[in-house]
Protein backbone atom coordinates (compact mmCIF):
# COMPACT_ATOMS: atom_id res chain seq x y z
CA UNK A 1 0.00 0.00 0.00
CA UNK A 2 1.18 3.44 -1.05
CA UNK A 3 1.84 5.54 1.97
CA UNK A 4 -0.11 8.57 0.47
CA UNK A 5 -2.91 5.91 -1.13
CA UNK A 6 -6.21 7.33 -0.39
CA UNK A 7 -7.92 4.00 1.92
CA UNK A 8 -10.61 2.51 0.15
CA UNK A 9 -13.73 1.62 3.16
CA UNK A 10 -16.70 0.09 2.39
CA UNK A 11 -19.37 0.21 5.36
CA UNK A 12 -22.40 -2.38 5.25
CA UNK A 13 -25.14 -1.81 7.79
CA UNK A 14 -28.72 -2.71 7.25
CA UNK A 15 -30.18 0.56 10.00
CA UNK A 16 -29.54 3.43 7.72
CA UNK A 17 -29.11 5.82 10.58
CA UNK A 18 -26.13 4.15 11.47
CA UNK A 19 -24.71 4.34 8.35
CA UNK A 20 -25.40 7.98 7.81
CA UNK A 21 -23.92 8.76 11.17
CA UNK A 22 -20.42 6.81 10.39
CA UNK A 23 -20.71 8.30 7.09
CA UNK A 24 -20.88 11.75 8.56
CA UNK A 25 -18.36 10.80 11.82
CA UNK A 26 -15.58 9.33 9.37
CA UNK A 27 -15.36 11.94 6.94
CA UNK A 28 -11.79 12.30 6.20
CA UNK A 29 -9.53 13.15 3.43
CA UNK A 30 -7.52 10.27 3.21
CA UNK A 31 -10.75 7.59 3.35
CA UNK A 32 -12.91 6.63 0.27
CA UNK A 33 -15.99 5.62 1.97
CA UNK A 34 -18.64 3.57 -0.08
CA UNK A 35 -21.42 1.75 1.88
CA UNK A 36 -24.97 -0.19 1.61
CA UNK A 37 -26.84 -2.35 3.68
CA UNK A 38 -27.26 -5.89 2.71
CA UNK A 39 -24.77 -8.67 2.25
CA UNK A 40 -25.21 -8.75 -1.02
CA UNK A 41 -24.95 -5.43 -1.92
CA UNK A 42 -21.47 -5.34 -0.90
CA UNK A 43 -20.54 -8.53 -2.17
CA UNK A 44 -20.89 -6.68 -5.60
CA UNK A 45 -19.22 -3.52 -4.25
CA UNK A 46 -16.52 -5.85 -3.40
CA UNK A 47 -16.17 -7.56 -6.37
CA UNK A 48 -16.70 -4.40 -8.65
CA UNK A 49 -13.80 -2.39 -7.47
CA UNK A 50 -10.85 -3.19 -4.50
CA UNK A 51 -11.76 -2.37 -0.72
CA UNK A 52 -8.88 -1.61 1.67
CA UNK A 53 -11.36 -1.72 5.14
CA UNK A 54 -14.66 -3.43 5.05
CA UNK A 55 -16.73 -2.74 8.16
CA UNK A 56 -19.91 -4.64 8.25
CA UNK A 57 -22.83 -5.56 10.84
CA UNK A 58 -22.20 -9.27 12.09
CA UNK A 59 -26.01 -9.60 11.45
CA UNK A 60 -27.85 -8.45 8.15
CA UNK A 61 -31.00 -9.47 6.91
CA UNK A 62 -29.96 -11.85 4.03
CA UNK A 63 -26.80 -12.72 4.46
CA UNK A 64 -24.09 -12.47 7.79
CA UNK A 65 -21.15 -10.33 8.00
CA UNK A 66 -19.13 -13.93 8.44
CA UNK A 67 -20.21 -14.47 5.26
CA UNK A 68 -19.59 -11.15 3.53
CA UNK A 69 -15.75 -11.71 5.71
CA UNK A 70 -15.17 -15.01 3.56
CA UNK A 71 -15.85 -13.69 0.42
CA UNK A 72 -13.88 -10.14 1.13
CA UNK A 73 -10.75 -12.47 1.79
CA UNK A 74 -11.11 -14.37 -1.11
CA UNK A 75 -10.93 -11.48 -3.22
CA UNK A 76 -8.11 -9.63 -1.67
CA UNK A 77 -6.29 -11.64 0.94
CA UNK A 78 -4.91 -8.66 2.59
CA UNK A 79 -8.31 -6.73 3.51
CA UNK A 80 -8.76 -5.96 6.62
CA UNK A 81 -12.66 -6.50 8.12
CA UNK A 82 -14.27 -5.07 11.00
CA UNK A 83 -17.31 -6.38 12.39
CA UNK A 84 -20.05 -4.77 14.48
CA UNK A 85 -23.05 -5.79 15.99
CA UNK A 86 -25.97 -5.31 19.10
CA UNK A 87 -25.17 -9.44 20.07
CA UNK A 88 -22.11 -9.36 21.31
CA UNK A 89 -20.56 -12.68 22.86
CA UNK A 90 -17.85 -14.42 23.48
CA UNK A 91 -18.51 -17.06 21.32
CA UNK A 92 -18.98 -14.82 18.31
CA UNK A 93 -15.86 -12.61 18.51
CA UNK A 94 -14.06 -16.41 18.71
CA UNK A 95 -15.52 -17.21 15.47
CA UNK A 96 -15.00 -13.57 13.53
CA UNK A 97 -11.73 -13.59 14.77
CA UNK A 98 -10.83 -17.46 13.50
CA UNK A 99 -12.36 -16.46 9.81
CA UNK A 100 -9.41 -13.51 10.01
CA UNK A 101 -11.46 -10.44 11.29
CA UNK A 102 -8.77 -7.59 12.11
CA UNK A 103 -11.46 -6.43 15.40
CA UNK A 104 -14.97 -6.71 16.58
CA UNK A 105 -17.05 -3.66 18.27
CA UNK A 106 -20.27 -3.46 19.57
CA UNK A 107 -23.52 -1.31 19.52
CA UNK A 108 -24.09 1.25 20.79
CA UNK A 109 -20.48 2.10 18.50
CA UNK A 110 -17.60 4.70 19.93
CA UNK A 111 -16.54 6.45 17.42
CA UNK A 112 -13.40 7.10 18.70
CA UNK A 113 -12.29 3.48 19.51
CA UNK A 114 -13.48 2.65 15.75
CA UNK A 115 -11.43 5.49 14.59
CA UNK A 116 -8.54 3.89 16.31
CA UNK A 117 -9.05 -0.11 15.02
CA UNK A 118 -9.20 1.78 11.79
CA UNK A 119 -6.33 3.36 12.20
CA UNK A 120 -4.61 0.47 13.40
CA UNK A 121 -5.64 -1.91 10.30
CA UNK A 122 -4.47 0.76 7.87
CA UNK A 123 -1.10 0.37 9.89
CA UNK A 124 -1.14 -3.27 9.65
CA UNK A 125 -1.54 -3.18 5.77
CA UNK A 126 1.10 -0.67 5.24
CA UNK A 127 3.53 -3.07 7.33
CA UNK A 128 2.61 -5.99 5.01
CA UNK A 129 2.34 -4.23 1.70
CA UNK A 130 6.22 -2.73 2.34
CA UNK A 131 7.02 -5.77 3.89
CA UNK A 132 5.60 -7.50 0.12
CA UNK A 133 7.41 -4.89 -1.34
CA UNK A 134 10.76 -5.49 -0.03
CA UNK A 135 10.74 -9.19 -0.56
CA UNK A 136 9.81 -8.68 -4.36
CA UNK A 137 12.77 -5.84 -4.45
CA UNK A 138 15.23 -8.99 -3.09
CA UNK A 139 13.77 -11.46 -5.39
CA UNK A 140 14.52 -9.23 -8.13
CA UNK A 141 17.44 -8.23 -7.29
CA UNK A 142 18.59 -11.89 -6.82
CA UNK A 143 17.14 -12.94 -9.79
CA UNK A 144 19.63 -14.60 -11.94
CA UNK A 145 19.55 -12.57 -15.02
CA UNK A 146 20.30 -9.69 -12.80
CA UNK A 147 24.13 -11.60 -11.45
CA UNK A 148 25.86 -9.53 -14.27
CA UNK A 149 27.77 -12.21 -16.53
CA UNK A 150 27.68 -13.54 -19.96
CA UNK A 151 31.33 -15.22 -19.91
CA UNK A 152 31.46 -19.08 -20.71
CA UNK A 153 33.17 -19.64 -17.04
CA UNK A 154 29.71 -17.67 -15.56
CA UNK A 155 27.20 -19.82 -17.56
CA UNK A 156 28.56 -22.55 -16.30
CA UNK A 157 28.15 -21.24 -12.48
CA UNK A 158 24.58 -20.17 -13.45
CA UNK A 159 24.10 -24.11 -14.90
CA UNK A 160 25.30 -25.29 -11.81
CA UNK A 161 22.75 -23.10 -9.37
CA UNK A 162 19.81 -23.20 -11.69
CA UNK A 163 19.72 -27.06 -11.00
CA UNK A 164 20.10 -26.98 -7.45
CA UNK A 165 17.74 -23.86 -6.40
CA UNK A 166 14.46 -26.37 -5.93
CA UNK A 167 16.66 -28.91 -3.47
CA UNK A 168 17.61 -28.58 0.12
CA UNK A 169 20.82 -29.97 -0.70
CA UNK A 170 23.71 -28.45 1.16
CA UNK A 171 25.78 -25.92 -1.23
CA UNK A 172 29.96 -24.84 -0.81
CA UNK A 173 30.55 -21.82 -2.98
CA UNK A 174 34.52 -22.25 -3.90
CA UNK A 175 36.23 -19.37 -5.17
CA UNK A 176 38.97 -16.10 -4.29
CA UNK A 177 37.64 -13.35 -1.81
CA UNK A 178 35.50 -10.35 -3.59
CA UNK A 179 33.72 -13.19 -6.81
CA UNK A 180 30.44 -12.80 -5.37
CA UNK A 181 30.09 -15.80 -2.90
CA UNK A 182 27.45 -14.24 -0.88
CA UNK A 183 25.70 -12.80 -4.24
CA UNK A 184 25.26 -16.28 -5.49
CA UNK A 185 24.34 -17.68 -2.27
CA UNK A 186 21.65 -15.79 -1.87
CA UNK A 187 20.31 -15.88 -5.27
CA UNK A 188 19.84 -19.41 -4.47
CA UNK A 189 17.55 -18.63 -1.23
CA UNK A 190 16.26 -16.00 -3.27
CA UNK A 191 14.72 -18.41 -6.06
CA UNK A 192 14.16 -21.53 -4.48
CA UNK A 193 11.49 -22.93 -2.16
CA UNK A 194 12.36 -21.18 0.95
CA UNK A 195 12.47 -17.53 -0.74
CA UNK A 196 9.65 -16.23 2.20
CA UNK A 197 12.05 -17.37 5.09
CA UNK A 198 15.01 -16.04 6.65
CA UNK A 199 18.34 -15.62 5.10
CA UNK A 200 21.00 -15.82 7.79
CA UNK A 201 24.86 -14.40 6.63
CA UNK A 202 27.61 -15.77 9.10
CA UNK A 203 30.58 -14.01 8.40
CA UNK A 204 32.83 -16.65 10.72
CA UNK A 205 36.57 -14.82 10.49
CA UNK A 206 34.64 -11.64 11.65
CA UNK A 207 33.48 -13.05 14.87
CA UNK A 208 36.08 -13.23 17.63
CA UNK A 209 36.20 -17.27 18.34
CA UNK A 210 35.31 -16.62 22.26
CA UNK A 211 32.10 -15.13 20.94
CA UNK A 212 31.73 -17.60 17.56
CA UNK A 213 29.85 -20.36 19.54
CA UNK A 214 27.27 -18.90 21.27
CA UNK A 215 26.70 -16.59 17.94
CA UNK A 216 25.91 -19.69 16.12
CA UNK A 217 24.03 -22.04 18.40
CA UNK A 218 23.28 -19.44 20.95
CA UNK A 219 23.24 -19.44 24.90
CA UNK A 220 20.97 -20.05 28.03
CA UNK A 221 20.94 -17.36 30.64
CA UNK A 222 23.78 -17.88 33.14
CA UNK A 223 25.91 -20.49 30.53
CA UNK A 224 29.13 -18.09 31.24
CA UNK A 225 30.09 -14.90 32.64
CA UNK A 226 28.06 -12.44 30.84
CA UNK A 227 24.54 -14.27 29.34
CA UNK A 228 22.43 -12.44 31.89
CA UNK A 229 19.31 -13.38 29.28
CA UNK A 230 18.61 -16.51 26.95
CA UNK A 231 19.84 -16.00 23.29
CA UNK A 232 18.76 -17.31 19.81
CA UNK A 233 21.21 -18.73 17.78
CA UNK A 234 21.91 -17.65 14.39
CA UNK A 235 20.77 -21.78 13.35
CA UNK A 236 17.81 -21.10 15.27
CA UNK A 237 17.05 -17.65 13.68
CA UNK A 238 17.56 -19.20 10.33
CA UNK A 239 15.18 -22.18 10.94
CA UNK A 240 12.64 -22.88 8.30
CA UNK A 241 14.84 -20.79 5.98
CA UNK A 242 18.93 -20.93 4.87
CA UNK A 243 22.08 -20.28 6.85
CA UNK A 244 25.01 -18.98 4.66
CA UNK A 245 28.05 -19.91 6.40
CA UNK A 246 31.47 -17.70 4.83
CA UNK A 247 34.70 -18.23 5.72
CA UNK A 248 34.10 -22.16 6.76
CA UNK A 249 37.55 -23.01 6.98
CA UNK A 250 37.86 -20.41 10.00
CA UNK A 251 35.80 -22.43 11.90
CA UNK A 252 37.60 -23.79 15.33
CA UNK A 253 37.66 -27.32 15.35
CA UNK A 254 35.17 -27.89 18.20
CA UNK A 255 32.63 -25.64 16.73
CA UNK A 256 33.64 -27.87 12.91
CA UNK A 257 32.19 -31.13 15.45
CA UNK A 258 29.34 -29.44 16.13
CA UNK A 259 28.28 -28.22 12.94
CA UNK A 260 28.64 -31.55 11.68
CA UNK A 261 26.03 -32.52 14.41
CA UNK A 262 23.45 -30.19 13.30
CA UNK A 263 24.08 -31.22 9.84
CA UNK A 264 23.37 -34.92 10.95
CA UNK A 265 20.73 -34.93 13.41
CA UNK A 266 19.30 -31.76 12.22
CA UNK A 267 19.16 -30.18 15.77
CA UNK A 268 21.07 -27.36 17.62
CA UNK A 269 21.65 -27.51 21.27
CA UNK A 270 22.01 -23.60 22.60
CA UNK A 271 25.34 -23.77 25.49
CA UNK A 272 24.52 -24.44 28.61
CA UNK A 273 21.47 -26.53 27.46
CA UNK A 274 20.95 -30.03 27.14
CA UNK A 275 17.79 -29.23 25.28
CA UNK A 276 17.90 -30.24 21.50
CA UNK A 277 15.93 -27.83 19.41
CA UNK A 278 14.57 -29.30 15.88
CA UNK A 279 16.10 -27.69 12.82
CA UNK A 280 15.20 -27.27 8.99
CA UNK A 281 17.88 -25.49 8.04
CA UNK A 282 19.23 -25.47 4.37
CA UNK A 283 23.14 -24.83 5.10
CA UNK A 284 24.99 -22.86 2.21
CA UNK A 285 28.50 -22.59 3.09
CA UNK A 286 31.64 -20.93 1.34
CA UNK A 287 35.73 -20.33 1.37
CA UNK A 288 38.36 -18.82 -0.71
CA UNK A 289 41.02 -21.67 0.38
CA UNK A 290 41.22 -24.99 -0.29
CA UNK A 291 39.19 -27.22 2.00
CA UNK A 292 40.99 -30.50 0.40
CA UNK A 293 44.37 -28.89 1.37
CA UNK A 294 43.06 -27.95 4.76
CA UNK A 295 41.86 -31.64 5.37
CA UNK A 296 45.34 -33.23 4.73
CA UNK A 297 47.06 -30.81 7.16
CA UNK A 298 44.27 -31.93 9.93
CA UNK A 299 43.08 -27.88 10.18
CA UNK A 300 39.73 -29.31 8.62
CA UNK A 301 37.32 -32.46 9.60
CA UNK A 302 37.12 -34.67 6.62
CA UNK A 303 33.87 -35.91 7.23
CA UNK A 304 32.38 -31.94 8.07
CA UNK A 305 34.33 -31.46 4.43
CA UNK A 306 32.18 -34.24 2.58
CA UNK A 307 28.77 -33.09 4.43
CA UNK A 308 29.54 -29.50 3.01
CA UNK A 309 30.56 -30.91 -0.23
CA UNK A 310 27.63 -31.74 -1.78
CA UNK A 311 26.92 -30.00 -4.39
CA UNK A 312 30.12 -27.52 -5.13
CA UNK A 313 29.62 -24.26 -7.32
CA UNK A 314 32.77 -22.41 -7.99
CA UNK A 315 33.50 -19.00 -8.88
CA UNK A 316 35.89 -17.76 -11.43
CA UNK A 317 38.47 -14.94 -10.50
CA UNK A 318 37.09 -11.81 -12.98
CA UNK A 319 40.66 -12.07 -14.84
CA UNK A 320 39.37 -15.29 -16.23
CA UNK A 321 36.07 -13.68 -17.43
CA UNK A 322 36.96 -11.09 -19.15
CA UNK A 323 34.32 -10.29 -21.22
CA UNK A 324 32.62 -9.65 -18.29
CA UNK A 325 33.92 -6.73 -17.00
CA UNK A 326 32.87 -4.19 -19.53
CA UNK A 327 28.66 -4.99 -18.75
CA UNK A 328 29.84 -4.67 -14.81
CA UNK A 329 31.74 -1.29 -15.78
CA UNK A 330 28.67 -0.26 -16.84
CA UNK A 331 26.40 -1.43 -13.96
CA UNK A 332 28.43 0.00 -11.09
CA UNK A 333 29.04 3.28 -13.39
CA UNK A 334 25.02 3.69 -13.26
CA UNK A 335 24.78 2.31 -10.44
CA UNK A 336 27.27 5.43 -8.53
CA UNK A 337 26.45 8.18 -10.71
CA UNK A 338 22.40 7.57 -9.38
CA UNK A 339 23.60 7.20 -5.96
CA UNK A 340 25.86 10.42 -6.11
CA UNK A 341 23.29 12.00 -8.31
CA UNK A 342 25.30 12.55 -10.92
CA UNK A 343 24.66 11.92 -14.85
CA UNK A 344 25.80 8.69 -16.63
CA UNK A 345 29.39 9.10 -17.23
CA UNK A 346 31.18 7.84 -19.98
CA UNK A 347 34.56 5.56 -20.06
CA UNK A 348 37.47 6.28 -22.89
CA UNK A 349 38.52 3.92 -24.74
CA UNK A 350 41.73 2.80 -23.41
CA UNK A 351 40.30 3.42 -19.61
CA UNK A 352 38.39 1.02 -20.71
CA UNK A 353 41.65 -1.32 -22.11
CA UNK A 354 43.41 -0.82 -19.05
CA UNK A 355 40.41 -1.66 -16.57
CA UNK A 356 40.51 -5.35 -18.91
CA UNK A 357 44.48 -5.85 -18.55
CA UNK A 358 44.28 -5.06 -15.02
CA UNK A 359 44.82 -8.85 -13.07
CA UNK A 360 41.81 -7.77 -10.23
CA UNK A 361 43.10 -9.54 -7.01
CA UNK A 362 40.46 -8.92 -5.67
CA UNK A 363 38.08 -8.97 -8.51
CA UNK A 364 34.16 -8.11 -9.18
CA UNK A 365 34.44 -6.36 -5.57
CA UNK A 366 38.09 -4.64 -6.16
CA UNK A 367 36.45 -3.63 -9.67
CA UNK A 368 33.22 -1.98 -7.89
CA UNK A 369 35.28 0.11 -5.41
CA UNK A 370 37.43 1.74 -8.13
CA UNK A 371 34.51 2.42 -10.05
CA UNK A 372 33.02 4.10 -7.18
CA UNK A 373 36.19 5.94 -5.99
CA UNK A 374 36.88 7.08 -9.65
CA UNK A 375 32.73 8.67 -10.09
CA UNK A 376 33.64 10.05 -6.60
CA UNK A 377 36.58 12.12 -7.45
CA UNK A 378 36.34 12.29 -11.23
CA UNK A 379 35.11 15.39 -12.14
CA UNK A 380 33.10 16.30 -15.61
CA UNK A 381 31.08 12.96 -16.86
CA UNK A 382 34.36 11.16 -18.78
CA UNK A 383 36.41 9.32 -17.64
CA UNK A 384 40.25 8.87 -18.82
CA UNK A 385 42.71 6.77 -18.07
CA UNK A 386 44.43 9.32 -15.77
CA UNK A 387 41.21 9.03 -13.70
CA UNK A 388 41.71 5.81 -12.75
CA UNK A 389 44.37 4.65 -9.68
CA UNK A 390 47.89 4.25 -10.75
CA UNK A 391 48.23 0.25 -10.51
CA UNK A 392 45.81 -0.02 -13.13
CA UNK A 393 47.36 2.86 -15.25
CA UNK A 394 50.74 1.82 -14.40
CA UNK A 395 49.69 -1.96 -16.08
CA UNK A 396 48.31 -0.55 -18.79
CA UNK A 397 51.60 1.19 -19.94
CA UNK A 398 53.75 -1.89 -18.88
CA UNK A 399 51.21 -3.11 -21.73
CA UNK A 400 52.22 -0.79 -24.46
CA UNK A 401 55.77 -0.70 -23.59
CA UNK A 402 56.00 -3.39 -26.61
CA UNK A 403 57.73 -1.89 -28.94
CA UNK A 404 55.96 -1.03 -32.56
CA UNK A 405 58.00 1.60 -34.10
CA UNK A 406 61.74 0.66 -35.51
CA UNK A 407 64.36 3.52 -34.04
CA UNK A 408 68.13 4.02 -34.36
CA UNK A 409 68.55 1.93 -31.57
CA UNK A 410 67.34 -1.25 -33.34
CA UNK A 411 64.98 -3.44 -32.37
CA UNK A 412 64.43 -7.63 -32.05
CA UNK A 413 62.18 -8.24 -34.11
CA UNK A 414 61.48 -11.92 -33.34
CA UNK A 415 61.81 -11.39 -29.46
CA UNK A 416 58.93 -8.63 -30.12
CA UNK A 417 56.87 -10.61 -32.06
CA UNK A 418 57.39 -13.68 -29.52
CA UNK A 419 56.52 -11.97 -27.05
CA UNK A 420 52.95 -10.20 -28.46
CA UNK A 421 52.07 -14.21 -29.49
CA UNK A 422 53.07 -15.45 -25.84
CA UNK A 423 50.81 -13.09 -24.37
CA UNK A 424 48.05 -13.16 -27.31
CA UNK A 425 47.86 -16.77 -27.08
CA UNK A 426 47.78 -17.03 -22.97
CA UNK A 427 45.08 -14.43 -23.19
CA UNK A 428 43.04 -16.30 -25.41
CA UNK A 429 43.53 -19.69 -23.49
CA UNK A 430 42.96 -17.90 -20.06
CA UNK A 431 39.16 -16.31 -21.61
CA UNK A 432 38.26 -19.57 -23.52
CA UNK A 433 38.88 -21.77 -19.81
CA UNK A 434 42.14 -24.01 -21.62
CA UNK A 435 40.04 -25.01 -24.65
CA UNK A 436 42.45 -24.69 -27.56
CA UNK A 437 39.60 -25.03 -29.67
CA UNK A 438 37.58 -21.78 -28.46
CA UNK A 439 41.33 -19.78 -28.21
CA UNK A 440 41.79 -20.89 -31.67
CA UNK A 441 38.66 -19.65 -32.77
CA UNK A 442 39.64 -15.89 -30.74
CA UNK A 443 42.99 -15.72 -32.60
CA UNK A 444 41.34 -16.67 -35.94
CA UNK A 445 43.35 -19.46 -36.09
CA UNK A 446 42.67 -23.41 -36.79
CA UNK A 447 43.29 -25.28 -33.55
CA UNK A 448 46.52 -27.30 -34.98
CA UNK A 449 47.81 -24.45 -35.69
CA UNK A 450 47.49 -22.92 -32.17
CA UNK A 451 48.51 -26.22 -30.62
CA UNK A 452 52.05 -26.12 -33.07
CA UNK A 453 52.52 -22.53 -32.06
CA UNK A 454 52.46 -23.33 -28.66
CA UNK A 455 54.46 -26.21 -29.45
CA UNK A 456 57.32 -23.67 -30.55
CA UNK A 457 57.31 -21.29 -27.82
CA UNK A 458 57.39 -24.10 -25.20
CA UNK A 459 53.95 -23.06 -23.76
CA UNK A 460 52.48 -26.49 -21.89
CA UNK A 461 49.90 -28.50 -23.57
Amino acid sequence: MEMNKQINILLVDDEEPIREALLLLLKNADYRISSCGLGQEAIKHLENEPFDILITDLFLPDITGIDILKKAKELYPVIEVILITGHASAETAVRAMKEGAFDYITKPLNIEELRVIIAKAIEKQQILSENISLKKQLRDKYEFSNIIGSSPAMQKVFSRITKVIKTDSTVLILGDSGTGKELIAKAIHSNGPRRNKPFIAVHSGAIPENLLESELFGHTKGAFTGAIRDKMGKFEAANLGTIFLDEIATLPMHLQIKLLRILQEQEVERIGSNKQIKLDVRIISATNVNLEEEVKKGAFREDLFYRLNVIPVILPPLRERVEDILPLVRHFLAKYCKEMDRPLMNIAKEALIALEIHKWPGNVRELENVIERTVALTEGDHINLSDLPQDIIRSYNEQEDLPTRVTMRGVDLVKVLTDIELKMISDALSLSDGVKARAAALLNLNRTTLVEKMRRLGMDG
